[in-house]
């Protein structure tokens, strides 16, 4: 019976459950545990609770920034055993990364000892390292020990810790976040103090602020490895919606050092551990997805990262670049996720949401400091009140003193005197006799007043809002000031080309050179001067003994070069990113900025004005002209979707040894004249050409005798132009457009130069009117400017006269159109052009060699 008894008890305590309600029930209280307990940070203070008692346990340990450093295993062991028993692995981790530079934009925390690597390398143990808080840190615990954030019981109910710090830092903009919950995760990307201070203090001075206006102020992400954020969408639509995706780049510059190319990378992006970066370099190289690379080495040390790769001699250094760029963390992708804890909620948070919630909270907590300051204020106030009562009655409250039997009863004796209250009364009897003098008096009222001041300031607090905005303000601008530095991580406009981008960039015009290497730089055109006819000309480009200037053009910054190879391949390049270059300067190597084969050489350059403008590219044509005369039109619209590679832009038959020769934007109504080096020219229409295809190879344009190259081709565009020729040994002339007769396309042509052994053979022809301005380029760098107006017009079959006085052995090696401009005189016959006449043409494509 006894056995019967028990096991019916036994069966009233099991209470069947559905398993499926219980799974669910319990992931639920797990999940919100990990996302409010763990992984989420708060939008107010941007820490996690492993954080937030990390930081109260160093302050309540006394390490502050001005005292000695403790062991790591000191500070852990207080954190862990008081406020968070989760293992110490988690708290030192938590130490060791807010001690760590390349982790936290502005660390919290001062390690001392070895505290991890970029690489990877494991922090010491934590009893051989030290850590205190950094000053910025405590910024955070600023008034935290005036009432102004809540505080719970900690694990075991036998202390209190804060709920959210004071948090006068907006560190949640400043160091950013990670986290994984469950369900949702969190990756918030850390911003610059400065900019972010300077955004708030717009958003206090403007609550209607947009997100666009606010970006002026917090431009982009600032992640303390630096590198470089490649194109703006992702950031904003990050800024804008909470979400985006952020291209980071290392930052890379090729150079020479000792006969070698170099690419030097200076930095990484976030979050990369370096280490292993080059081991996965190490093993595409030796797979061969990698090529170019001889040798490459970590030259790291204290003073920054340094890695260098040395490329072999056939190397095209920014294809290589560019693989590396493709293939290995030299560039990553950093995905924002503004998820953070708003009110215990986990919430999705724009900019704009960031900066609101922040203010909102330091608005609680100044209103609760200075109501806590009032408070005590008051008291003490009310004490003062006492003494100075006493003071002013000191035989009356000594008689009562020295006639009472016990402090107890000269306290009521008080009381009931001088209608004083207890804590009055108290403060009384403990007054020193040192206070009964008359000064120590003063300094009792003087107090008072003091006090009387500063209470009738913090109730002014307490009741204007404009106030609490303006403490704010004010608290901002001083953290800016103390702990304001200069960006890290750079910015390039140049991943999605945003003509909002553009904006920020003046419109200057620009002089391109292009050498016969292959160096190309950009140069103001007011660094070049104009000299009179027969000059020797000054010196335009510094360059090697076997190199020489060959294209030389104008270009505005907004423009976009098309650049075609002799082999009719076709590359994009802004002239934005071009190197800046003195008139003298040598410039940088353009394989540095598009991807031509070692073989493979620049014939022509076209300078557009907008890639995306409809009308334009589908109203213009390109016409090519190659060595062997054959001609091709095709619409600008094929050619208007840049690719990093390039693209075929005509079939060239390289087995006969044909190669393209020139290339001129036309609108569909130009004449066209191809001459040869022999002197002769034809003229036609080029309505007699049919638009192609992108990678058709043309029609005849010329018929050439047999070993003569055409050397020329202009598109005539102007009703008043005449057809400049320049000969080898620096003869030229102007000639009226009209002796050319038009023929068909592929006609012999007629003379338009005598070619002798005193002239040479023709090496360019222009388009000109009296109004523009020419360059003429030597093989040896020499250049010289000269007003068109000053060359004869003479008839097309004579010899013409001499433009340029020649060193010995020197020759043409190309000239090119320039619009006049205004000139200032310096001294003598040189002059220096000043800017632009308003309303001047666009250099045409007859500009380019």
């Amino acid at each position: 019976m006894a056995e019967e008894t028990e096991e019916q008890n036994n069966s009233t305590n099991i209470i069947p459950i559905n398993i499926e309600d219980e799974m669910r029930g319990a992931y639920i209280d797990y999940s919100m545990s990990v996302i409010i307990s763990r992984a989420l940070p708060d939008v107010r203070d941007g820490l996690k609770p492993v954080h937030r008692r990390v930081l109260f346990g160093m302050a309540e340990l006394g390490v502050n920034y001005n005292k000695p450093f403790k062991k790591s295993a000191r500070i852990v062991g207080e954190v862990l055993g008081k406020y968070h028993p989760h293992g110490d692995s988690s708290v030192y981790g938590t130490m060791v990364r807010m001690a760590q530079d390349w982790s936290l934009r502005y660390p919290l925390v001062d390690g001392q000892g070895n505290f991890g690597s970029i690489d990877g390398d494991f922090p010491a143990a934590m009893r051989y390292t030290e850590a205190r808080l950094k000053r910025i840190a405590e910024e955070l615990l600023t008034d935290i020990y005036k009432e102004t954030v809540d505080f719970q019981s900690n694990f075991d109910d036998s202390l209190e810790e804060p709920t959210v710090m004071p948090a006068k830092l907006p560190n949640l903009l400043l160091n950013g976040s990670s986290g994984i919950a469950v369900g949702m995760a969190t990756n918030m990307a850390p911003h610059n103090l400065t900019e972010v201070v300077n955004g708030i203090v717009a958003y206090i001075d403007n609550h209607d602020i947009s997100i666009d206006e606010l970006m002026e102020h917090i431009t982009a992400p600032d992640f303390p490895t630096g590198a470089t954020i490649y194109g703006m969408e992702g950031v904003r639509n990050a800024f804008r919606t909470g979400q985006g995706r952020v291209v980071l780049r290392a930052h890379a510059t090729i150079e020479e050092n000792k006969g070698k190319t170099q690419i030097i990378v200076s930095d990484v992006p976030y979050m990369v551990n370096k280490a292993v970066m080059l081991e996965k370099t190490a093993e595409l190289i030796n797979d061969k997805k990698i090529e170019g690379i001889s040798a490459f080495r970590d030259e790291s040390d204290r003073d920054g990262l340094r890695v260098v790769y040395d490329l072999k001699r056939d190397a095209v250094p920014n294809v290589v670049l560019n693989n590396l760029y493709k293939h290995t963390q030299l560039q990553s992708a950093f995905n924002i996720n503004n998820v953070a804890l708003v009110k215990g909620r986990p919430v999705l948070l724009n900019l704009k949401d960031m900066i609101r919630y922040y203010v909102e909270h330091r608005q609680e907590v100044i209103t609760r400091r200075t109501q806590y300051e009032l408070r005590e204020a008051e008291k003490r106030a009310h004490i003062l009140e006492g003494l100075l009562i006493a003071l002013d009655n000191l035989d009356a409250v000594i008689e009562i003193i020295r006639s009472s039997r016990d402090p107890e009863v000269a306290k009521n004796g008080l009381v009931e005197r001088f209608k004083l209250s207890e804590i009055q009364a108290k403060a009384i009897l403990e007054l020193r006799l040192q206070r009964l003098t008359g000064l120590e008096r003063d300094k009792i009222v003087a107090e008072y007043e003091e006090l009387a001041r500063l209470i009738a300031d913090l109730r002014s607090i307490l009741a204007s809002e404009e106030r609490k905005l303006q403490i704010i303000r004010d608290e901002l601008l001083e953290l800016k000031a103390r702990y304001g530095d200069a960006r890290r991580t750079e910015i390039s406009i140049l991943g999605d080309g945003n003509i909002s981008d553009l904006s920020l960039i003046a419109d200057d015009e620009m002089l391109i050179t292009i050498s016969h290497e292959g160096y190309i730089k950009r140069t103001p055109l007011t660094e070049y001067r104009t000299q009179s006819r027969g000059g020797v000309g000054s010196r335009a480009a510094k360059t090697k003994e076997d190199d020489f200037t060959e294209h030389l053009f104008m270009a505005t910054m907004h423009n976009t070069l098309l650049i075609f190879t002799q082999k009719g391949r076709l590359y994009w390049l802004p002239v934005y990113e071009l190197p800046e270059g003195a008139r003298d300067s040598k410039g940088r190597p353009l394989a540095n900025f598009i991807n031509i084969e070692s073989d493979d050489k620049v014939r022509a350059v076209i300078n557009v004005k907008d890639l995306k403008n409809a009308d334009y590219i589908n109203n213009n044509y390109l016409v090519m002209c190659t060595e062997q005369g054959t001609i091709k039109k095709t619409l600008l619209e094929a050619y208007s979707r840049p690719r990093q590679n390039g693209i075929i832009a005509i079939t060239i038959n390289e087995e006969e040894g044909d190669r393209l020769l020139n290339v001129c934007m036309t609108n569909g109504q130009n004449d066209i004249v191809i001459s040869s080096s022999l002197g002769k020219a034809v003229r036609f229409n080029e309505s007699r050409v049919r638009p192609m295809g992108r990678t058709a190879a043309g029609v005849r344009g010329i018929d050439l005798e047999p070993g003569v190259k055409a050397v020329g081709m202009v598109c005539i565009g102007r009703d008043d132009a005449q057809l400049l020729v320049v000969s080898e040994k620096g003869f030229g002339k102007r000639s009226p457009i009209d002796e050319y007769r038009v023929t068909n396309r592929g006609a012999k042509g007629v003379g338009t130069l005598k070619v002798t052994d005193k002239v040479g053979n023709l090496v360019g022809i222009l388009e000109v009117t009296d109004s523009d301005d020419m360059m003429i380029i030597t093989k040896s760098g020499t250049a010289i400017r000269m007003h068109v107006d000053e060359v004869r017009v003479i008839g097309r079959n004579t010899q013409g006269v001499r433009l340029i006085n020649l060193r010995d052995g020197d020759e043409i090696a190309s000239v090119t159109r320039i619009a006049r401009e205004e000139d200032v005189e310096i001294e003598g016959n040189a002059v220096l052009p000043d800017a632009p006449v308003e309303g001047s043409e666009e250099p045409s494509s007859d500009q380019m060699a």
